[in-house]
């Protein structure tokens, strides 16, 4: 897409989320910055709102699904064309139902981190080298931030959200 798009010019840029080099928001963030006139639809099977809403927040006008009924695909196709913002029924329900978490800091995932190997605040503030008022301050803005009033549940949101690296 980034190589191709000037040579190419199209009037739309389908993308994907999930791609094997680089993944749909960052290659939406690129081409945006690289040409802003380009218009970008996210088509994708990936229904995790993160992903979607951080291709949305790259510069992407519209997203539906992939197993969207041919027409309503074309017309997204076309409303993007246009200029338009195009979030299908289905795309806004998965980010109604299940909303995009606040990016964590990097200390703030680095302590999540030390949660999720069921370090206490005591062993996370030794580990980390931070007092432990610190500690317990960071966990607070994670739970807040994930919708998390437990360890156990925000261990859980992070796993399923996928937001530390393995």
């Amino acid at each position: 897409a980034l190589r191709l798009y000037p040579k190419l010019n199209p009037d739309v840029v389908v993308m994907d989320l999930m791609m094997p080099k680089m993944d749909g928001t960052e290659t939406t963030r690129r081409l945006l910055a690289a040409h802003p006139e380009a218009k970008v639809l996210i088509l994708t099977s990936c229904d995790a709102s993160d992903r979607i809403a951080g291709c949305l927040a790259a510069g992407a006008l519209g997203a539906v699904m992939k197993s969207a009924p041919f027409d309503e695909i074309v017309s997204a196709i076309i409303s993007v064309a246009a200029g338009n913002r195009s979030v299908s029924t289905e795309v806004e329900s998965i980010l109604e139902q299940d909303p995009p978490v606040p990016t964590l800091t990097g200390r703030q995932l680095d302590i999540l981190a030390s949660v999720t190997r069921g370090l206490s605040n005591a062993a996370i503030s030794r580990e980390l080298g931070l007092d432990p008022t610190t500690v317990r301050d960071h966990l607070s803005v994670i739970f807040q931030k994930l919708g998390a009033s437990t360890r156990a549940e925000a261990v859980a949101i992070a796993l399923r959200r996928q937001l530390l690296k393995t």
